[in-house]
């Protein structure tokens, strides 16, 4: 039984696990949680149980912000020898999966938080406390793990031209009519909601589930070939000087740290001049 410092795994029933991310003060993605994510991923594709998992957040405030951009300079350590860069390899094990994924989330998910929930097979949001974002092109990078792609297909060519190109905060309402998110749903109802799903669908036959999602993946679901391209502009953009510039204005101004400019992020990103 694995042991991590990021993530708590309540394994509801044999079918079905909740997997919940705390890494404090606002939930960043860093490289230790990527190393977890892979050693997860080990974990719920050789489960012979295991039909559905759920991921939710222990901070209501942050599903996952982003990523952690203090340590981006970090040579990522993966638990095995794989071919792909981590979080490519996380995200398209994660979409291919034959286990059914689902993100409840509440408060922001942004950049590479968006990213983990695109992945997801289905996302559900509080309808008063979801935010979603892809800012980079606020700080002179564009989105390098999925967003571009996933976007792209789920709502449609020109709505993610105004998500990735405008950098802006969407609220779960929004972010439901575009297709972004499955449904948007009262935070009130919303663990109940995601709870029964999981469990009605995991009370079904695990071979009829992997099927039936291996062939809905034959249309909608990004390449890694695609997401590499991404993930090369992003890194591209990451070390020119305009980008460098930005992003130690937004350190200085309280990115990675709790307050204003983590809570209203996409606002601060239109600013950073």
């Amino acid at each position: 039984m694995h042991t991590y410092n990021q993530f708590t795994v309540n394994r509801k029933t044999l079918a079905f696990w909740r997997i919940t991310f705390h890494n404090p003060p606002i939930n960043l993605l860093d490289p230790d949680t990527i190393f977890e994510l892979l050693t997860l991923m080990d974990q719920i594709e050789t489960d012979p149980d295991l039909k559905v998992v759920v991921f939710d957040s222990a901070d209501p405030e942050y599903f996952i912000a982003h990523y952690d951009m203090a340590r981006a300079g970090e040579k990522q350590q993966t638990p095995k020898e794989i071919e792909l860069p981590a979080w490519i390899d996380f995200a398209a094990r994660l979409y291919r999966t034959s286990v059914v994924t689902i993100a409840e989330i509440r408060g922001r998910a942004r950049g590479v938080g968006s990213e983990f929930a695109l992945a997801c097979d289905m996302r559900f949001a509080s309808e008063e406390k979801a935010i979603f974002g892809q800012p980079e092109v606020g700080v002179g990078v564009v989105p390098g793990g999925g967003a571009n792609e996933a976007l792209a297909r789920l709502a449609g060519r020109a709505r993610a031209i105004e998500i990735v190109l405008g950098a802006d905060d969407f609220d779960a309402a929004t972010a439901e009519r575009y297709g972004w998110i499955n449904r948007a749903i009262p935070d009130e109802d919303l663990f109940c909601f995601v709870e029964n799903l999981a469990r009605r669908i995991s009370s079904f036959d695990k071979q009829t589930l992997h099927e039936a999602k291996k062939l809905l993946n034959r249309t909608g679901v990004p390449e890694a070939t695609e997401m590499l391209e991404s993930r090369t502009a992003f890194i591209t953009g990451a070390m020119s000087a305009n980008t460098q510039k930005k992003v130690s204005t937004a350190f200085t101004r309280g990115l990675g740290k709790p307050g204003d400019f983590e809570l209203h992020l996409g606002h601060h990103v239109g600013n950073l001049e």
